[in-house]
């Protein structure tokens, strides 16, 4: 069972911390999440717009963001140029660590909860913004062609998970399931802001994926938001209680990190 968003009057708008000023109407659905752990034929990111690496950080605390941004970000950034051929990639937002409800921490830390509704980060316009804005601060001796945002999900607890993430193909999308929405950052002590993103509307025509027992030496990356509408231009996403489960598994954590790349 997945949370897509119904049909609203007004623009919805969920926050990161204070869930009870959300204006968001969930339509609850029971959809099919195929493993793609067991298949030859992965998907990957030129395909479905997401794709399963294997990848070994030094990471030794994930909650230190001094150890993040000395050590993970030029892990991460090197990661999305040798999987994908970017000629650059920078690190957009302070990465979020996330824990399943079960856990103590859930709730505790900035955004530590799992998104349960199906989203896309980004929106086209913010999209472009960003990338741009991001592009000047690198003061690179060339122009960009094409800019590509990724998100790159690592669990940070080992298998199984009671709540993986799940994915949509970016084929299955279609225009009319997208409904812009504002992401409201409301972190104690620092000015309230908005972000403009997307939630989505039921449509069966969705295919969604998972991959069962990931590990931390691997890495989920999958396409936010793609500026050649060619490629896959969005992957929505959620996460989602795996009922095959043991009830005695490790609460889940997981960090996210976003990207954006660049290319001649």
């Amino acid at each position: 069972m997945i949370n897509y968003t119904a049909r609203m009057r007004e623009t919805p708008r969920y926050h990161a911390m204070d869930h009870s000023r959300d204006v968001h109407q969930f339509d609850a659905r029971r959809v099919a999440i195929r493993d793609d752990r067991a298949i030859t034929d992965r998907p990957s990111l030129a395909r479905e717009g997401f794709e399963l690496v294997a990848h070994r950080s030094a990471v030794r605390n994930f909650l230190d963001q001094a150890e993040l941004e000395r050590v993970y970000f030029k892990e991460i950034c090197d990661l999305v140029c040798e999987v994908t051929g970017a000629r650059a990639a920078s690190v957009v937002a302070t990465p979020f660590v996330r824990f399943g409800e079960r856990s103590e921490l859930s709730g505790k830390l900035k955004n530590s909860v799992p998104a349960r509704f199906v989203h896309i980060d980004y929106s086209d316009a913010r999209g472009k913004a960003t990338a741009e804005q991001v592009f000047a601060r690198l003061e690179q001796d060339w122009t960009f062609g094409r800019f590509v945002h990724y998100n790159i999900w690592r669990v940070l607890t080992p298998p199984p998970q009671d709540i993986p993430l799940a994915v949509c193909d970016a084929r299955s999308l279609q225009a009319g399931d997208i409904v812009p929405a504002l992401a409201v950052f409301d972190f104690p002590g620092v000015p309230e802001r908005t972000a403009e993103s997307y939630v989505l509307r039921y449509n069966p025509a969705h295919h969604w994926h998972y991959f069962r027992d990931m590990t931390p030496d691997e890495a989920l990356i999958f396409v936010t938001n793609e500026s050649d509408r060619k490629r896959p231009h969005h992957v929505a996403h959620t996460a989602f209680d795996d009922p095959t489960c043991p009830a005695t598994a490790e609460p889940r954590s997981s960090i996210e990190i976003r990207v954006v790349a660049y290319y001649v």
